[in-house]
């Protein structure tokens, strides 16, 4: 189902630039305070990790194509996550921590928006944790999602 023209981006309906990298650095605080998942960034989350992040989600939401253009794309994000092994739970953790730094970032709480959300994070969470795994043979080339709406665009009366 094709979204209509006046339909907000993802981005544009959290609240831009400002409301992504609100969101990063609520996820972050909350990975560094987590025993389950501070264990990824021995000595803390870096500042330029959480602003490549930004980049990151920004863009699969529809933002400006930055990540692909400056940082090398999809190719770059898979190399972050080869060999980590990621186990079950902690996809789920990383996934329910997300969903609660959108909580704390404040981002649009109408169903829709966090349907389109958590679709992200389930369908990001499992491909990280596939190609996370020592013997996963993932794409060596793919673009960068581009995340949308799905079947339930934003509400507005």
């Amino acid at each position: 189902m094709a979204e209509a023209e006046d339909t907000p981006t993802l981005a544009e309906w959290a609240g831009g630039a400002p409301a992504i990298a609100r969101l990063i650095e609520a996820f972050y605080d909350r990975v560094e305070a987590d025993e389950l998942l501070r264990g990824f960034f021995p000595g803390g989350v870096s500042r330029e990790h959480r602003d490549h992040v930004s980049l990151w989600w920004l863009e699969v939401f529809g933002g400006p194509a930055d990540y692909t253009d400056t940082l090398g794309g999809y190719e770059r994000m898979l190399a972050h996550h080869r060999g980590l092994g990621i186990t079950a739970e902690q996809r789920l953790r990383f996934a329910t921590t997300m969903s609660q730094a959108a909580d704390d970032a404040e981002l649009p709480a109408d169903p829709e928006f966090r349907a389109a959300l958590i679709g992200y994070l389930e369908w990001g969470t499992r491909l990280a944790m596939a190609n996370s795994q020592p013997d996963a043979e993932p794409a060596p080339h793919a673009p960068v999602p581009r995340w949308g709406w799905g079947v339930a665009p934003p509400y507005r009366p």
